[in-house]
């Protein structure tokens, strides 16, 4: 069985290369993100614990979406945006206790 060798003027090696104004060429470094592995939550704990984590996990999310939505300050993180955010990022409606969470979140980042 023979395998073809792969031709020199792909597109992905063009992709991968860059012209610099001195014509030489410099390779552009990939960077995949690979999403981290979930574990398990630990059994046992009261309902409370877990309720807390989840919505620490849902504003951690949303505080990111936002940020990258050029939202910087948390006077501009109104309960309407960050729910509009979570619609967008097909999140569910976050509570007002959420909400402050996520402002609290942007408050600590911006220092």
């Amino acid at each position: 069985m023979a395998v073809a060798a792969p031709s020199k003027n792909t597109a992905a090696n063009a992709a991968a290369t860059k012209k610099t104004t001195y014509g030489k060429t410099t390779a552009r470094r990939v960077v995949r993100h690979t999403p981290m592995v979930k574990k398990p939550l630990p059994a046992g704990l009261p309902r409370e614990w877990y309720e807390a984590h989840n919505r620490r996990l849902k504003a951690m999310r949303l505080a990111i979406a936002l940020l990258d939505g050029g939202v910087y300050t948390p006077e501009r993180a109104r309960n309407r945006t960050i729910r509009t955010t979570a619609a967008r990022i097909g999140v569910h409606p976050p509570s007002n206790t959420t909400c402050r969470m996520v402002r609290s979140l942007i408050i600590e980042n911006a220092r």
